[in-house]
Formats: C-alpha cells, structure tokens, sequence
C-alpha cells in the first residue's frame, strides 16, 4: 500500500512568507527579541583575546583603554543592543515587495504488508513540463502518481520510471491544443501498450517474478496519476487506486475505483466473454480484485 500526500502552498497562506516585510511595528518586534548586554560607563570591557598573557600587556600598554561601543555616563546604564545576524541574513529593502513563489508540499508513504516483496512504486515529480502558452506565461506542472502493483513488482516499477515521460511528450505534443481527457487516455493507453510489447519480447525483469512457484501470469498495475497546475488538478486512474481532496476537513473523492461490481464494469467484462467470480470478494475470473490495470 502507497500514498502520497499534496498540498500547494502560495502567497495567501499564512506559513509561507519567511521573512517579514521591514516596517515599524515588524522592527519593533524583532528588537524585542534581540539578546541584550549591559554595559555600564565605569566598567572596563575585557578585551577579546582568548589568552591570559595577552590580556595582560594589553592592560599594561593601555590601562586607560575603553570600549568603543561604551557610553559617557556615570549616572546610569547603558543598554547596548547586539544582532545576532548571521552573514547569510538576507537584507531587505523596505520599497521592494517580498514574491513568494507557490511550490507543492508532499509526504510519501509505502507500507509491504503480508507480501514477500514491495510490489507498490509512488512517483513523484515538481515542475516535471514547463509549458508556455500564448499570452508568454510559464507554467509549472507537477506529476503525482501511485501505482498498485499486483503479481509481481516489474510492471510498477516501468509505470513509475515512464509514465510522467510519456505525460510530459503529449502535453509538449498538444501545447496550446491541451485537452486533458484525451490527452490523459493516451497516456494510459501508451503506457499499457509499452508494458505489453516489454512482456512479449520475453526481456527478464530485474524483479524475483521468475522465482515465484506456482508462475503468476496475472502481473500488472493499477495506477492514479494526479497533475497538479497553477489553476486546477488532473486526476486519472486505472484501477481501484484512489485520489482524495481535503477541503475544509472534508475528504471529496476524485476517481472513481474501477471495481468488477460496479454495474458499468461488469457489464463490460460480460460483453469482453469474462466473468466475475466472488472468492473473497468480486473478483475477474476469480484472480483480480480490480475490474481493470495496467499490463493485463
């Protein structure tokens, strides 16, 4: 089991300005925070030499000598106010405005489970195309995906290292001409076929498929892509592999699981000659718990 976790972070949220425009009351606040030292005009500062023998002649050779930062006063003290700015501060200029870029936040998780091997792979990719469109207006889009794989791990694995490549051709391919639905369907059908033609040039896995006793044939994977743009989210699935939105502590489904229940699916295996068994469940011909995958 594999999940990935998304969120887009832009110049409205509250955590993602660093650093805070320079104005009066955001100065006032930083001196507040600002380590103190007291110095009073009749106490002689130490020198800054680590060493005693130093310390020594220095106070010899100048016995008058005082402190730079010190002030005139025998009546009272003197408050001295010490940044602790590191070199790599950086500094700001109070007439330039503060432009915070939106970037995606992400967490990763996979879980085994029961199997001998990890047959899930999550890909992940920001700003994997660049388009620019007719107005001269770059554009970053972000791939997500998690795939679900079942008999073995190989078929996982080529979606995770060629489905954003195969995504990224046909976007470049449709530019200005970008129709998601269709572009999508492509995609999945591009990588189906390259999965089919890797199975049937009989190439060895570098997985332990080959090792299982009794041979699975029924290898394949489900996968839910999720593109994620400066203005609305792409979601396709292959599978019963699922995308969630949170919205205001709310989960609000994006696919819908392509299950061999489902009236629409089981109509479609029935018309194809299959059938669904239910052992544990409905499953197609009694092996796959999903209606449909990638590599079958």
């Amino acid at each position: 089991m594999a999940g990935i976790c998304c969120g887009v972070v832009g110049e409205a949220a509250e955590t993602s300005s660093p650093i805070e425009p320079t104005s009066r009351p955001s100065a006032r606040r930083s001196l507040d925070l600002l380590p103190l030292k007291y110095i009073a005009a009749d106490v002689s500062v130490p020198p800054l030499e680590n060493s005693r023998k130093r310390q020594r002649l220095d106070r010899r050779a100048s016995p008058a000598r005082e402190c730079d930062n010190a002030v005139h006063s025998s009546k009272s003290k003197v408050v001295e106010v010490v940044p602790n700015y590191s070199s790599k501060s950086p500094t700001l200029d109070s007439t330039s405005p503060t432009v915070v870029e939106e970037y995606p936040r992400y967490g990763v998780t996979s879980v085994c489970g029961r199997r001998r091997d990890m047959e899930d792979a999550v890909s992940v990719h920001p700003s994997f195309c660049q388009e620019t469109l007719s107005h001269d207006k770059k554009l970053g889009f972000h791939f997500f995906a998690v795939f679900d794989g079942h008999g073995c791990s190989h078929v996982a694995t080529m979606c995770k290292e060629r489905l954003h490549e195969i995504v990224k051709e046909e976007v470049h391919q449709a530019k200005e001409n970008l129709e998601w639905e269709s572009t999508m369907k492509k995609c999945f059908a591009r990588m189906d076929e390259e999965v089919l033609r890797w199975s049937q040039n009989n190439e060895t896995p570098s997985c332990r498929c080959e090792l299982q006793t009794p041979h699975c044939d029924a290898v394949g994977s489900t996968a839910v892509v999720a593109v994620v743009t400066p203005e609305k989210i792409i979601v396709a699935n292959c599978g019963d592999s699922r995308a969630v939105l949170c919205r205001n502590n709310v989960a609000v489904p994006l696919s819908d699981d392509h299950k061999p229940d489902r009236p629409d699916e089981l109509l479609r295996i029935q018309v194809a000659g299959g059938r669904v068994i239910y052992w544990d469940g409905p499953r197609v011909l009694g092996v796959l718990a999903m209606s449909r995958a990638i590599g079958e």
